[in-house]
Order: structure tokens, then sequence, then C-alpha cells
């Protein structure tokens, strides 16, 4: 009998069957502390990446517009005001205690309508062809098993000239300051989930995703071969995430 394909979960290797449930604990683990772990990991910038983020998309008004892996309501509670009364938003998580959680804190502040909430898996998505006018994805492309599967059904679902946005952490610039990267991640992030959330693994899990991910250039050349064009790639805080553009044309 051959062996069963694996992919990672952190810097272990699982079979590929096996990883989307894995992930699903992490992020079932995390939901309520969600913000918490972001600001942790990003020294609450992360709230300035997804305002830039929506910033320079290019949606409109009257867009539809699909949020993958938007189970925290963040890009949704920012895309809503830019599409208007007339746009429609859809928020897509494969983890149903995430959307609980984004559904009900956008509620709690008034944030209901021109918005639904989906469970879908990212690979599979349950839509037609030529869908959206814009497909965004925050900090959520690197938890997905088959990346470039999952980029291919974006490019589907998206309209002639629709654009596809990732927002994801990537790989720094700079040497020195990758090694204090590194430490924050590796050494204190996993004490401070620990210590807030007291989930040290969940925590440890995220910081070897990110290392995991592709990187700028290599993602650039996945969406490439998705079908994407005119890719563009924009670093923010030196690498740590990265901006990454296309288009269906």
């Amino acid at each position: 009998m051959s062996e069963q394909p694996t992919t990672h979960f952190g810097f272990r290797d699982v079979p590929v069957a096996e990883k989307q449930k894995l992930v699903g604990q992490v992020f079932t683990s995390v939901a309520r502390n969600y913000d918490l772990m972001n600001d942790l990991m990003s020294f609450g910038i992360h709230r300035l990446w997804k305002r830039h983020f929506v910033a320079i998309s290019g949606i409109r008004r009257g867009d539809r517009v699909l949020d993958l892996a938007g189970g925290t309501g963040d890009i949704a509670a920012l895309l809503k005001p830019v599409v208007g009364e007339n746009g429609d938003v859809i928020v897509g998580d494969i983890n149903a205690a995430m959307l609980n959680v984004g559904r009900d804190r956008l509620t709690d502040r008034g944030v209901v309508s021109g918005l639904r909430w989906v469970q879908m898996n990212a690979e599979a998505l349950p839509f037609p062809d030529n869908s959206f006018d814009a497909v965004t994805m925050a900090f959520g492309l690197r938890n997905v098993t088959d990346k470039d599967k999952a980029l291919a059904d974006i490019c589907r679902v998206l309209k002639p000239g629709g654009r596809a946005l990732v927002l994801e952490f990537s790989k720094v610039r700079n040497e020195l300051f990758g090694k204090l990267y590194d430490f924050h991640s590796f050494q204190v992030l996993p004490a401070l989930g620990r210590l807030f959330a007291r989930d040290a693994e969940s925590y440890q899990y995220l910081a070897e995703s990110i290392r995991k991910h592709p990187d700028q250039e290599t993602l650039k050349g996945m969406m490439e071969q998705a079908g994407f064009e005119r890719v563009e790639v924009r670093n923010l805080s030196n690498g740590i995430v990265a901006i990454h553009r296309g288009y269906k044309l």
C-alpha cells in the first residue's frame, strides 16, 4: 500500500485528510480570544494593516464582495461602508465558532444589513462562476490545506475584471529584525498564549504556520498559476505581512 500524502501542520507533517480537522480545532479553541491573539502576534498593528488592506482594495460602492476566512468580522465591518447600501458582503469561513463570534460582534455593533454569513471551504466555493467583483482573504490562506486549489476557485468565482486581495503574514526583509521577530513568535507568543488564553499550543501552531507559508514571490507565482494577471505585492511593516492583489482579466 502506498503511503498517505502529507502536508504541514505548523512544523509537523500530517496526513492531508487530517489537516482541516486539526486547523479547525485550533480556531475553535482561539475563537473567543482571536482579537487578543492578533494583538499579541502583531502588537496591535493588525488593525492598521486591515484598514490599509481595505483602503487600497479598489472596491467600490455597489460591489459584491466575498470575504473568505472572515469569521472575525473585522474585514466585513470595514467593507460594508465602502460597498454601501446597494453592495453586498458575504462572509465565508470554514469554522463555525469563528463565524458565530464575528456575527455576534457585528450584530452588537448594529452592523447587520447587507451582510451574509456562510460556512464554507475556500477550496470548493459554493458559488457559480463570475459571481463577485472582489474576493478578500485576510490571515486565512496559510491555514488552507490546498492553497493552489483555493486560489483557482477564487479566480473562478470572480467576474471578469474582478480582483482578489490576500493579506497574509510573509517573509521579513531585514535579517536582524527577523531574528527579533522569531524570538517574539516562538518564545514570547506561546508564553503569552498560555498566560492570557490558557492555550500555548494553538499559539505555537500559529507562529509555525506563518513560517511555513509561501514567501512573497512564491505566492505571487501561485496566484499567476491560478489564472490571475497583473499580480502586485505590497510589503507592510518590513515584510511581516504582505498584500497580494491579482486580477481576473
